[in-house]
């Protein structure tokens, strides 16, 4: 047995203790890392919720009051609606289940909420990348090419936000078919991914990295295109800068609402860069590593950088 029972007479209750000291410190350790969890996903919830409660409500004020949205408008409450999703149906029911409040995570509940989250997750991130395309064409000069394109944009902006629906929703619609409630005993195990409540399981290596490969693919592709269009925007707005400067008496703010939105919208851009750019590398290191199911440590950094995301941007969105 272990070696302090070598100097106790009875050393098999002296075994016997110790391994249950070592199963309560377990045991306390895991409680404690429960909560300081939970406690992180309540501070997302408190924030995030409300926040962009408060950006839904102002816009359909604004639709109610004036009959119409503009097409940024129109961009930024339905990207207000998707970051409410992700902070209300991953961080609330996360916390919850922290706290032994309810039990959502079964098969069918890891299913629903982490086929939802993948979608709204990946729906915020290409309503900002469309935000900002919009935005760099708003910022044209009226009468070039690029006008006539922001025209068409705004026109066919019902038909981009169905394909962007279409495209995230068929893409993440592997985590119905593989996630689970309990943890799986079969040799699909090897190939699974531990998410805390729920678990992940890929039939084979080949599956779970086409399926790891693809999210990275969907996320890497606006993530570059919008941050084209944010240096595009930000060369705009230092040549504008300069403009303003040679004129005499120019307004030192420099620019007017074009200009403010542009600017929030690059700030916009750059906090998505930084958190989902964090999010990204370790869904890399996650599927470069063979144990996965050993901790939820990965999964859960991810999914707080992702959601927030969803829980800051609301301030962006307030004063854009």
């Amino acid at each position: 047995g272990p070696w302090p029972c070598r100097f106790v007479s009875d050393s098999s209750l002296c075994a016997r203790t110790i391994f249950e000291i070592r199963d309560l410190a377990s045991a306390a350790l895991m409680t404690s890392e429960l909560l300081v969890r939970a406690m992180l996903y309540l501070s997302l919830t408190v924030v995030g919720v409300p926040g962009n409660i408060a950006v839904i409500a102002a816009f359909l004020l604004l639709l109610y009051q004036e009959n119409r949205l503009l097409p940024a408008d129109a961009i930024v409450l339905h990207l207000a609606c998707a970051n409410l999703i992700i902070v209300g149906v991953r961080c609330f029911l996360e916390t919850l289940e922290s706290f032994y409040l309810t039990e959502v995570f079964t098969d069918v509940g890891c299913k629903a909420v982490i086929f939802v989250y993948r979608t709204s997750r990946s729906l915020s991130i290409w309503l900002t990348f469309v935000l900002s395309t919009y935005q760099c064409l708003s910022i044209a000069p009226p009468g070039s090419r690029w006008a006539s394109l922001r025209a068409l944009f705004a026109k066919y902006l019902c038909l981009v936000f169905f394909c962007v629906w279409l495209i995230n929703t068929c893409m993440s619609s592997a985590a119905i078919l593989f996630s689970f409630g309990s943890q799986n005993t079969s040799s699909s195990a090897q190939h699974g991914i531990n998410v805390q409540f729920c678990y992940v399981f890929f039939p084979s290596k080949l599956s779970k990295e086409a399926n790891g490969a693809s999210q990275v693919g969907r996320d890497v592709v606006p993530l570059a295109l919008m941050t084209v269009a944010s240096l595009i925007i930000l060369v705009f707005l230092y040549k504008h800068s300069l403009h303003v400067k040679g004129l005499r008496g120019g307004s030192r703010g420099g620019g007017g609402t074009e200009q403010r939105a542009a600017k929030a919208v690059v700030a916009l851009v750059t906090l998505y860069v930084v958190l989902y750019g964090v999010d990204s590398g370790i869904w890399v290191y996650t599927l470069t590593v063979k144990k996965t199911m050993a901790s939820a440590l990965m999964s859960d950094l991810r999914i707080f950088f992702s959601s927030l995301y969803a829980a800051l941007s609301c301030s962006n969105l307030e004063h854009r």
